[in-house]
């Protein structure tokens, strides 16, 4: 195990993952039980604790400032930034998919988008394919999107909240025929790419299985691979909305990666927060 302050060489892969998708795991993880906010000092020290220098953050923070993802407050004598209220939202959606994810099955159905949208308003096709793959949404034809059953509500939720549902309708039912389902799958879904974006997550990964079941590493060292190792998962939960495991390639891999994940989840969070709000509070 690494001494407390240095470099962890059991959190493979800080140095692969963008800085701004860090800090937007940071201020997800820890501003918002702050009181939606972090100061510029605490999160350029946690994350120089992730092996990323102050300016490399700054230039990040200024990027998501610009993307609207956060908003620069000061409190007291201190700069900082909150999470704008979208970010927020999207977030608090995001717990649900990240950490309460729902695996269906082939009984369950499916809710399927028809949308149209004007060539005037090609900005808005392209915000509405953006959000349905957002979802996990497979792709039957270029106006016709397709998932398990139960991301209908969300799917509602999203639609409404960006303003597009005018342009479309949402069903939900079985899929009463023609043809293997099972190969229709592997069409509506590119699963050689998600099977591999979960692969790389286990390989990068598993070897912090060791440090998880050590006897409790140090904070810090938890800390370190925590992070990244979220800020990688977090994504493929959307990539995957839960597809019927009697549809997918026999082994399929999610399976092994989200038990991976709920492992590390469990082991290193606690540990990971106590550094962190360490940090935070001096």
């Amino acid at each position: 195990m690494a001494a407390s302050g240095s470099p962890a060489p059991d959190a493979p892969g800080i140095q692969e993952t963008r800085p701004g998708k860090l800090i937007t795991t940071l201020f997800a993880l820890y501003a918002r039980n702050e009181g939606n906010w972090l100061s510029i000092a605490s999160t350029v020290a946690l994350m120089a604790d992730l092996g990323v220098e102050g300016q490399g953050v700054r230039s990040s923070i200024y990027r998501l400032k610009r993307r609207g993802v956060l908003v620069s407050e000061r409190r007291g004598n201190a700069a900082g930034y909150t999470l704008a209220d979208q970010t927020l939202e999207v977030l608090s959606e995001g717990d649900v998919r990240i950490f309460q994810r729902v695996r269906a099955s082939v009984d369950d159905g499916w809710v399927v988008v028809v949308f149209s949208v004007p060539e005037s308003e090609r900005e808005k096709r392209y915000e509405l394919r953006t959000s349905l793959t957002r979802l996990g949404f497979g792709t039957v034809t270029s106006g016709v999107w397709v998932a398990p059953a139960h991301q209908a509500a969300a799917t509602r939720q999203l639609l409404d909240r960006r303003r597009l549902s005018e342009y479309v309708d949402l069903f939900t039912g079985e899929h009463f025929g023609f043809g293997d389902l099972g190969s229709k799958v592997r069409t509506w879904w590119d699963l050689e790419e998600l099977s591999a974006l979960q692969e790389d997550f286990l390989t990068r990964w598993r070897p912090a299985l060791d440090l998880a079941s050590a006897g409790g590493p140090a904070p810090i060292d938890a800390f370190r691979v925590y992070v990244p190792m979220l800020t990688q998962w977090r994504r493929l939960p959307y990539r995957d909305p839960g597809l019927p495991l009697a549809l997918l390639p026999d082994g399929w891999n999610g399976v092994e990666a989200g038990h991976l994940f709920d492992t590390l989840n469990d082991a290193l969070r606690p540990l990971a927060q106590k550094h962190a709000l360490s940090v935070i509070h001096g």
